[in-house]
């Protein structure tokens, strides 16, 4: 007879949602035995430890941790800081999160819990809120530079050399001199020198 107990025990033994811990400290000299204990008393099944800046998104283990989350299953971190310092790195996180249809909680920050209607609330007021400051961020240097260019500004990358100084580039280029030797005398690259002199070749 066969013994489906044995058969199916893989899934039996794994449970429906999971809970998952991510924990971030952004040297090695920092600790995370704090964040892991209060993720370890949450109930989380398994934590992910990373030893990164919060402020870079090419992060091992919240990847790992990413392609690990199926349907249902929760990710708790301790404070929102953990999964990161950027509003907009956050929220694009929380949308890969819920395309799995997973779930994001932090332990700290009560009104972050998207199991509740409430918490996918506050994330979308953040969403609208992010979106806005960018907007205004666009506009604001959009007027900027609308601004600078009525006052005669140049606008870009300021030049290498100045016009007297690309002058005298040409003169003693014309006079035999090296594209090497006039780098190291202007101080300058030798693609920098060889642009002048192109442009001033062109007709």
């Amino acid at each position: 007879m066969v013994d489906f107990t044995i058969l199916f025990a893989p899934l039996l033994n794994d449970p429906m949602n999971r809970s998952f811990g991510y924990s971030r400290v952004s040297t090695s000299k920092q600790l995370s035995d704090s964040q892991i204990a209060l993720l370890n008393s949450a109930g989380c099944n398994e934590i992910f430890v990373e030893v990164k800046s919060g402020t870079k998104r090419n992060r091992t283990e919240l990847d790992r941790l990413l392609h690990r989350l199926r349907e249902g299953d929760t990710i708790l971190v301790v404070k929102l800081d953990r999964l990161s310092r950027s509003m907009q790195d956050l929220l694009s996180i929380a949308r890969e999160i819920e395309e799995k249809g997973a779930h994001l909680r932090s332990l700290q920050d009560p009104l972050i819990d998207t199991t509740s209607p409430n918490g996918k609330l506050v994330f979308g007021i953040f969403a609208v809120l992010t979106e806005y400051e960018r907007n205004i961020i666009r506009v604001r240097t959009l007027d900027g530079l609308a601004s600078a260019r009525a006052r005669g500004q140049r606008l870009g990358r300021q030049e290498a050399l100045n016009q007297k100084q690309k002058d005298r580039v040409i003169k003693l280029r014309s006079d035999g001199q090296s594209l090497r030797e006039l780098a190291r005398r202007f101080g300058v690259s030798k693609t920098t020198i060889a642009r002048y002199v192109r442009i001033a070749d062109s007709p």
